[in-house]
C-alpha cells in the first residue's frame, strides 16, 4: 500500500500544494496512492494523537508513506527520528519529495536507523538523569516531593471539600451517588474516595453508584 500524508498547521494553509507535489511525484515514479491522510494540526502535537499515529499502527512491511518534506511528520528532530525508527522496525518506507529522503532497506537506511535508535536512547537517559537531579535538588532544599503531607487524612486538601455540606445533606436524604456526581460535575471514583475517607458517619445510608 502507498499512502500520501498531508499535514497543515492551520485552516488557512492549503493542502492542495502538498497533494499536487505528491501526485506529480507518483506519476513520475509510476506509483498509485492507495490512501490519503490529511490533517490540520500542529506538528508539535504527538504523532500518537494525530491521524499519523493510526497510519503508523496499520502500516505493514513494504508499505510506502509519501509526504512533501520531513517537517510534515513533526516539528522537532527527536519526534521525526522516532517516527522513522518505527517505520524502519516495521520495514515500511518513507519518501519525502522536497528534501529527497528515502527510508528503505538499504545500508544507508540501516545506519540511520541505528543512529535514530541510539539518539532516542541517549535522550531518554538524559531526561531521566535531569529528572533525578531536579528531584535531588528539591530534596536538598527541603521541599516535599509527591502528594502533600496528610492528603489522605485531611479533607481540606480534596477539591470536593468545598461541597462537603452538600454531600453530607444529600447522603442523609438518601440521594444516590450517581445523582451527586452529576450535580457536582465530578467523577465517580473521586466522590467514592471522598465518601469513604471523610463521610463515614453518613456513608452507610448511601445508595451505590
Amino acid at each position: 500500500m502507498t499512502y500520501g500524508y498531508i499535514r497543515v498547521s492551520s485552516d488557512k494553509q492549503t493542502v492542495e500544494n502538498q497533494r499536487f507535489e505528491i501526485q506529480r511525484f507518483c506519476e513520475q515514479h509510476n506509483l498509485q496512492i492507495d490512501g490519503w491522510i490529511e490533517e490540520t494540526i500542529s506538528g508539535t502535537k504527538s504523532y500518537n494523537k494525530r491521524q499519523l499515529g493510526r497510519l503508523l499502527r496499520k502500516t505493514q512491511k513494504g508499505d510506502i508513506i509519501i509526504c512533501s518534506e520531513l517537517s510534515r511528520l513533526g516539528r522537532n528532530l527527536y519526534m521525526i527520528m522516532e517516527i522513522l525508527s518505527i517505520c524502519m522496525s516495521k520495514e515500511c518506507f518513507v519518501w519525502t519529495i522536497k528534501d529527497g529522503y528515502r527510508l528503505g532497506d538499504d545500508i544507508q537506511s540501516k545506519v540511520l536507523a541505528f543512529a535514530f535508535g541510539l539518539s532516542a536512547e541517549i535522550e531518554r537517559n538524559l531526561i531521566s538523569q535531569r529528572t533525578k537531579e531536579a528531584l535531588a535538588r528539591l530534596r536538598a532544599e527541603g521541599k516535599h516531593i509527591g502528594r502533600p503531607k496528610g492528603s489522605k487524612t485531611n479533607p481540606t486538601l480534596f477539591r470536593l471539600y468545598k461541597h462537603d455540606a452538600y454531600i453530607r445533606r444529600a447522603l442523609e436524604k438518601g440521594t444516590s451517588q450517581a445523582q451527586i456526581v452529576r450535580r457536582l460535575h465530578t467523577n465517580r471514583s473521586t466522590l467514592y474516595r471522598y465518601i469513604q475517607r471523610f463521610c463515614y458517619d453518613v456513608r452507610s445510608s448511601t445508595q451505590p453508584i
